[in-house]
């Protein structure tokens, strides 16, 4: 596996690499879900393509008050990692790669990043639209992976991607979860022993939510047992279209229940997806 540090190394690398080259965009501190996306970009590029994992913790999508200094850099860790899932590369730039100094130029969505995270994180989502739109230029990818625990930067991306890089396939892989139901995420490690047993309540809140007949009614249930379980009130719950991210008065389409919820200093999201069914708010 190659380990590369800046854009003429990727761009060297990039030029003999086999097709279907497929990438796999994270911010490091790599977990089993992680894995999973380069397990499946493995089997989208088959044995004789590239699969190139990203690592890079990008400064634009954090706000000056968020986690951005202390976000996890376990470096080593991560390429043993994508060693073990056969990644055919790693491309681990440092911030003046990708922001020369003087950057002025950014990348961004406006409607499918208003609502949700976006709403709360103001620039979030032009962060994350810009470092993958350089990130799809740089690696000239077939086909990028991320994983629908981050349902609306799943949701963004694809619009993105629709509008500016056609004929690119973004795969959404199902979120992977731990035992006891929690969604995998890098930030669980900030998660003290007790905060950690009350997380668990999270996704158990959304499951039982997901069984109600309408939208008001999800969102009820589950706003009571967010915060029964975790002792926080939650961001926000909603239950929106799953391709429009608008809001929805009744559950006669394809819908996600999505929530967020900060427990202790720690922001958890999660989504699970709500079956068509008649009810209306």
């Amino acid at each position: 596996m190659r380990t590369l540090a800046t854009l003429a190394e990727l761009a060297s690398f990039r030029a003999r690499a086999p097709s279907p080259v497929v990438l796999v965009p994270t911010m490091g501190a790599l977990h089993n879900g992680h894995a999973a996306l380069i397990d499946a970009a493995r089997s989208r590029a088959g044995r004789g393509g590239t699969v190139i994992v990203s690592i890079f913790v990008n400064p634009t999508q954090f706000a000056p008050h968020e986690d951005l200094a202390k976000y996890p850099r376990p470096f080593d860790a991560d390429l043993s990692l994508c060693t073990t899932h056969q990644a055919d590369a790693v491309f681990a730039p440092s911030v003046p790669e990708m922001y020369p100094p003087g950057n002025s130029t950014f990348v961004e969505e406006t409607v499918l990043s208003r609502g949700l995270c976006g709403a709360r994180r103001p620039g979030h989502f032009r962060g994350v639209c810009t470092v993958v739109a350089k990130l799809f230029q740089l690696t000239r990818p077939d086909a990028a992976i991320f994983g629908e625990k981050d349902f609306q930067q799943l949701a963004v991306i694809r619009r993105m991607t629709r509008d500016l890089f056609p004929g690119l396939e973004i795969i959404g892989h199902p979120t992977v979860r731990e035992s006891d139901g929690l969604a995998m995420s890098s930030r669980n490690r900030y998660l003290a022993a007790e905060e950690r047993r009350r997380a668990t309540s999270f996704p158990a809140a959304l499951r039982t939510a997901a069984e109600e007949a309408s939208p008001r009614e999800v969102v009820a249930t589950a706003t009571a047992l967010i915060t029964q379980g975790t002792g926080s009130a939650p961001e926000y719950v909603e239950v929106v279209d799953d391709e429009t991210l608008e809001p929805l008065e009744a559950l006669d389409r394809p819908a996600v229940l999505a929530a967020a919820v900060k427990i202790g200093e720690t922001r958890l999201i999660d989504n699970v997806r709500l079956a068509a069914r008649h009810g209306k708010i």
